[in-house]
């Protein structure tokens, strides 16, 4: 009997311990790395981890973020950074244009860039040239720009005609600035010049004082022959003449100014030369236009001739 009772308690012993739940404890060692025999994570019990995420799903989770971490630094190494195209000569920029004529062969297009915050061109510059918005057309400055309605050209700019380009060339502050350069239709250059902030390379530049600060004479010169824009100034700062030589020839419209001390350019006589500096030259210009002190228009050629009116009006007439 005492044997029996022996051998029953063994038996029931193992029957318990298979029934009941199996414990974990920190010195457990499962078959395989971080699991039990039955498959239950080593740290937890499997009535815990039922529901909850495993430390491998966790873990495979993480990798793919890992991943696209990775692919996206990756491709942010690769990709190039973009060039800042609204800053020129360490000035903030916009980028404007303009056509002219119908579409087709003769259309033009000027694509140019001016400048964000306006600032007065060089006054002794001997061509400034700005844009006007409501127009929509480039001009050539004949005085003091208005900075609520002008604006200053300054950066890369590029003329087309028909889709082909025909001139290029750089503005600095209104000017013409670096090399510019004209072609044909067919792409054939037919001129080159370089500027620096207004004034040709090779122009032959006399001033007033031993400072060379008050600028006298602006003769421009490309090899060795009389080419661009020409400028001439009083002793008072203002402007005297203005006119643009080609092929060692005046051309196109010359003008003189009044030369007021503390008043805008005021024009006072314009005058027409030759088209082109392969013609012949002109030798006697013709008067187009004629300005009183005021700057009121009292004569154009062929429309008006208010003249003599102009001259009664003078102290000392009569």
């Amino acid at each position: 009997m005492r044997l029996f009772r022996l051998y029953v308690l063994p038996v029931a012993l193992l029957l318990a311990g298979a029934c009941s739940p199996k414990t974990v404890s920190f010195n457990s060692r499962p078959e395989q790395p971080g699991q039990l025999a039955g498959g239950a994570d080593s740290l937890t019990t499997a009535a815990d981890t039922a529901g909850t995420p495993s430390l491998e799903a966790k873990r495979v989770t993480m990798t793919k973020e890992q991943e696209r971490a990775a692919k996206a630094k990756e491709k942010a190494a690769q990709r190039k950074p973009k060039k800042k195209k609204n800053i020129f000569l360490g000035e903030q920029i916009k980028k404007g244009y303009t056509k002219s004529g119908a579409k087709g062969k003769r259309q033009e297009i000027e694509v140019f860039y001016y400048l964000k915050n306006f600032q007065q061109p060089n006054p002794y510059a001997p061509a400034r040239f700005y844009f006007n918005p409501r127009k929509r057309k480039i001009f050539k400055a004949s005085a003091d720009l208005d900075p609520a309605a002008d604006k200053v050209l300054h950066g890369p700019y590029k003329k087309m005609r028909g889709g082909k380009v025909i001139e290029t060339g750089y503005f600095a502050l209104g000017t013409r600035h670096l090399r510019w350069e004209q072609f044909t239709a067919d792409n054939v250059l037919v001129s080159k010049n370089h500027y620096d902030m207004g004034f040709p390379r090779d122009a032959n530049v006399t001033y007033y004082d031993a400072d060379r600060k008050q600028v006298k004479e602006i003769v421009p010169y490309l090899n060795g022959e009389l080419e661009g824009d020409y400028a001439r100034y009083l002793e008072n700062g203002k402007r005297e003449w203005e006119g643009q030589f080609e092929n060692g020839k005046r051309v196109g419209e010359w003008v003189n100014y009044w030369g007021f001390r503390n008043t805008k350019d005021r024009r006072h006589y314009v005058y027409q030369y030759g088209e082109s500096g392969f013609d012949p030259e002109v030798k006697d210009p013709v008067l187009v236009k004629e300005y009183n002190r005021n700057g009121v228009l009292i004569y154009e050629k062929d429309k008006l001739d208010n003249r003599d009116q102009a001259d009664k009006s003078r102290p000392g007439s009569r």
